[in-house]
């Protein structure tokens, strides 16, 4: 059904029984279904093969260990899955060899059971001092002096303050760049679950739009996108969610009351889940009932800018390429200039992967090249301040050809969840 109609055809809906819209939901609800298939997760070889590829960059870089702390970088490297707190949970990568685990005693067991990669566990007692252990432990891989390790730049700055007042005669440097090096680069396995993913969230969001009736609140529609993330197959369900109506649609992340869905209102539901650890991130924005004439123009306008990304993700070319063609698109459409209102005041998309929100960024500072197997999202949010936003956000990765889409454009405002074909 036509977007342009739903406010039309479901006008009538709130006379209804709650029952009555209850129904509807777990319709679309169970018309869901789990689209994991065999996307498997990441397996023990990839890991190995993980290793490997940072141990090279620490042998040109001349780092001789590398310290990656508990979450996102932990994972990424070992697969063990730990959540960071006051706590020092990490691992030692040395230039050449096997990891050195660092944990509290108690957790030990928990910890053995994670662990993916072989190495050995070092543990401290509840009393004792963590960063003295990892002195101990930095002076044990007999690296000579002085000793260059790199820290992760996630890490709380405690941790760093605690390392850097029990290691003496090391060098420290930030792991910042390493790290983005290896896990920039996407492999085809993690493309693999990350177009998963997103395929499963794409089915979410043209879910949601059926659901839609005058009156809606937001909180309604926030729990029917759980619990249909839930039906995909993401058993957590939504990571996040953004539901905004009418001028709330002019604050990209929200406001503090929402309203509830007036015919006419612009609607805007930007969500995502995990799978596997990788993350989905779709926005889509329409509105409900019979589009104004400025609300056809500017979210026209927003399809104009997204595809101009697009085209403007060149291999060899910086990101902040990709922002400029956003911006000189902009000032061609009569809107900013940079990043003013009426316009797009936040950058077009940012590196996405285990964490939703990865370097590099589509930005004008961010210089860093664009290289096969990035990943990035694409939204170059089109804002008029008071009266409402755009944001059409769908993601792309480098390919030996160029940009691909993980999930297609808007086909067009009357309709935009009709099929398109790819311009890859």
């Amino acid at each position: 059904m036509p977007i342009r109609q739903m406010g039309q055809v479901t006008k009538t809906w709130g006379s209804f029984m709650q029952g009555k819209i209850n129904s509807l939901i777990e319709i679309e609800l169970q018309g869901l279904v789990n689209l994991v298939g065999d996307v498997r997760p990441i397996q023990i070889n990839e890991y190995q093969s993980r290793l490997f590829n940072v141990q090279k960059k620490m042998e040109i870089h001349k780092i001789d260990a590398l310290y990656v702390n508990a979450g996102t970088n932990l994972q990424y490297f070992t697969g063990v899955k730990w959540n960071p707190s006051e706590r020092m949970v990490g691992a030692i990568i040395p230039r050449e060899g096997n990891v050195r685990y660092i944990l509290p005693k108690f957790e030990q067991g928990t910890f053995e059971s994670l662990l993916m990669l072989d190495g050995e566990l070092y543990c401290w007692e509840e009393h004792h001092n963590p960063y003295a252990l990892f002195a101990s432990v930095v002076q044990q891989l007999s690296i000579g002096k002085p000793a260059v390790i790199a820290l992760d730049h996630s890490m709380p700055f405690f941790m760093y303050d605690g390392i850097l007042s029990s290691c003496h005669g090391v060098q420290f440097s930030n792991a910042a760049n390493i790290i983005t090096a290896c896990r920039s680069i996407k492999s085809e396995h993690e493309l693999k679950i990350m177009q998963c993913a997103n395929n499963m969230t794409l089915e979410v969001q043209k879910a949601a739009a059926k659901i839609l009736y005058e009156g809606i609140s937001t909180e309604e529609v926030t729990e029917f996108i759980h619990r249909a993330h839930q039906r995909v197959g993401a058993h957590k369900g939504s990571t996040f969610c953004i539901v905004l109506f009418g001028s709330d649609t002019a604050y990209p992340h929200g406001v503090k009351q929402p309203k509830c869905l007036d015919v006419g209102d612009v609607v805007l539901i930007d969500t995502g889940c995990t799978l596997h650890g990788y993350h989905s991130d779709i926005t889509r924005s329409y509105v409900f009932g019979e589009p104004s004439s400025k609300q056809r123009k500017v979210w026209q306008d927003e399809k104009d800018l997204q595809q101009a990304a697009f085209n403007a993700a060149i291999n060899g070319k910086p990101c902040a390429d990709v922002d400029n063609a956003v911006r000189a698109l902009l000032k061609e459409k009569g809107y900013g200039p940079d990043y003013n209102l009426p316009g797009v005041s936040h950058r077009t998309g940012h590196g996405i992967g285990m964490d939703i929100h990865e370097s590099p960024n589509l930005v004008g500072s961010d210089e860093t090249l664009l290289k096969v197997g990035m990943c990035f999202s694409n939204e170059p949010m089109l804002i008029i301040p008071g009266e409402f936003g755009f944001r059409h956000e769908d993601h792309f990765y480098m390919t030996n050809n160029g940009p691909r889409w993980f999930t297609l454009p808007m086909h067009s405002l009357e309709n935009p969840f009709a099929e398109l074909v790819a311009s890859a």
